[in-house]
Protein backbone atom coordinates (compact mmCIF):
# COMPACT_ATOMS: atom_id res chain seq x y z
CA UNK A 1 0.00 0.00 0.00
CA UNK A 2 1.36 3.38 -1.00
CA UNK A 3 -0.01 6.89 -0.79
CA UNK A 4 1.70 9.53 -2.90
CA UNK A 5 0.94 13.15 -2.08
CA UNK A 6 1.67 15.87 -4.62
CA UNK A 7 0.72 19.40 -5.56
CA UNK A 8 2.55 21.40 -2.94
CA UNK A 9 4.59 24.46 -3.76
CA UNK A 10 5.16 28.14 -3.11
CA UNK A 11 2.20 30.48 -3.30
CA UNK A 12 1.49 34.04 -2.24
CA UNK A 13 -0.92 34.72 0.56
CA UNK A 14 -4.44 34.63 -0.79
CA UNK A 15 -3.52 32.16 -3.49
CA UNK A 16 -4.63 28.62 -4.09
CA UNK A 17 -3.14 25.16 -4.37
CA UNK A 18 -4.61 21.77 -5.14
CA UNK A 19 -3.09 18.76 -3.40
CA UNK A 20 -3.62 15.23 -4.57
CA UNK A 21 -3.05 11.88 -2.92
CA UNK A 22 -2.76 8.90 -5.22
CA UNK A 23 -3.23 5.45 -3.75
CA UNK A 24 -1.88 2.16 -4.95
CA UNK A 25 -2.62 -1.20 -3.44
CA UNK A 26 -5.95 -0.17 -1.99
CA UNK A 27 -9.17 1.60 -2.88
CA UNK A 28 -9.47 4.93 -1.12
CA UNK A 29 -13.24 4.97 -1.32
CA UNK A 30 -13.42 1.91 0.93
CA UNK A 31 -12.26 3.94 3.92
CA UNK A 32 -12.29 7.41 5.37
CA UNK A 33 -9.43 9.57 4.16
CA UNK A 34 -7.81 12.47 5.90
CA UNK A 35 -5.36 15.30 5.38
CA UNK A 36 -3.02 16.52 8.09
CA UNK A 37 -0.26 19.08 8.20
CA UNK A 38 2.84 19.64 10.25
CA UNK A 39 4.76 22.87 10.54
CA UNK A 40 8.34 22.95 11.88
CA UNK A 41 8.40 22.52 15.63
CA UNK A 42 4.71 21.71 15.84
CA UNK A 43 2.67 18.55 16.18
CA UNK A 44 0.86 17.02 13.27
CA UNK A 45 -2.47 18.79 12.92
CA UNK A 46 -5.77 17.59 11.51
CA UNK A 47 -6.94 19.49 8.44
CA UNK A 48 -9.83 17.64 6.83
CA UNK A 49 -11.42 14.22 6.43
CA UNK A 50 -13.87 12.55 4.08
CA UNK A 51 -15.96 9.50 4.86
CA UNK A 52 -15.81 6.42 2.69
CA UNK A 53 -19.19 7.29 1.19
CA UNK A 54 -17.91 10.71 0.22
CA UNK A 55 -21.00 12.28 1.72
CA UNK A 56 -19.60 13.66 4.97
CA UNK A 57 -16.66 16.02 5.28
CA UNK A 58 -15.02 17.33 8.41
CA UNK A 59 -12.72 20.33 8.61
CA UNK A 60 -10.54 21.96 11.18
CA UNK A 61 -11.95 25.32 12.19
CA UNK A 62 -8.82 27.03 10.89
CA UNK A 63 -9.48 25.91 7.30
CA UNK A 64 -13.25 25.75 7.21
CA UNK A 65 -14.64 27.70 4.27
CA UNK A 66 -11.26 27.84 2.53
CA UNK A 67 -10.29 24.20 1.99
CA UNK A 68 -12.29 21.48 0.28
CA UNK A 69 -11.59 17.76 0.52
CA UNK A 70 -12.83 15.44 -2.19
CA UNK A 71 -12.18 12.09 -3.77
CA UNK A 72 -11.91 11.01 -7.40
CA UNK A 73 -12.90 7.36 -7.35
CA UNK A 74 -12.03 6.82 -11.00
CA UNK A 75 -8.47 7.96 -10.38
CA UNK A 76 -8.34 6.56 -6.83
CA UNK A 77 -7.13 9.89 -5.49
CA UNK A 78 -8.03 12.08 -2.54
CA UNK A 79 -7.77 15.81 -3.14
CA UNK A 80 -7.48 18.93 -1.05
CA UNK A 81 -8.30 22.22 -2.70
CA UNK A 82 -6.87 25.10 -0.71
CA UNK A 83 -8.08 28.65 -1.35
CA UNK A 84 -7.28 31.85 0.46
CA UNK A 85 -3.99 30.52 1.73
CA UNK A 86 -2.44 32.26 4.71
CA UNK A 87 1.16 32.21 5.95
CA UNK A 88 0.00 30.09 8.89
CA UNK A 89 -1.12 27.38 6.44
CA UNK A 90 2.51 26.72 5.52
CA UNK A 91 3.46 23.16 6.47
CA UNK A 92 4.12 19.72 5.11
CA UNK A 93 0.77 18.24 4.18
CA UNK A 94 0.12 14.54 4.55
CA UNK A 95 -2.70 12.36 3.33
CA UNK A 96 -3.81 9.44 5.45
CA UNK A 97 -6.08 6.50 4.88
CA UNK A 98 -7.92 3.69 6.60
CA UNK A 99 -9.41 5.44 9.58
CA UNK A 100 -10.48 3.61 12.70
CA UNK A 101 -11.77 6.02 15.29
CA UNK A 102 -11.91 9.79 15.50
CA UNK A 103 -11.01 11.76 12.40
CA UNK A 104 -8.68 14.20 14.04
CA UNK A 105 -6.34 11.69 15.70
CA UNK A 106 -3.31 10.82 13.53
CA UNK A 107 -2.78 7.47 15.24
CA UNK A 108 -6.18 6.31 14.03
CA UNK A 109 -5.03 6.19 10.40
CA UNK A 110 -3.20 3.10 9.15
CA UNK A 111 -1.49 4.47 6.05
CA UNK A 112 0.29 7.72 5.31
CA UNK A 113 1.71 9.47 2.30
CA UNK A 114 5.18 10.98 2.36
CA UNK A 115 4.02 14.59 2.56
CA UNK A 116 4.14 17.57 0.23
CA UNK A 117 5.48 20.98 1.22
CA UNK A 118 3.24 24.02 1.09
CA UNK A 119 4.92 27.41 1.48
CA UNK A 120 2.92 30.62 1.68
CA UNK A 121 4.65 33.96 1.29
CA UNK A 122 3.19 37.06 2.90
Amino acid sequence: VQLQASGGGLVQAGGSLALSCAASGRTLSAYATGWFRQAPGKEREFVAALTSSGVTTVYADSVKGRFTISRDNAKNTANLRMNGLKPEDAAVYYCADSLRGYYHVPENYAYWGQGTQVTVSS
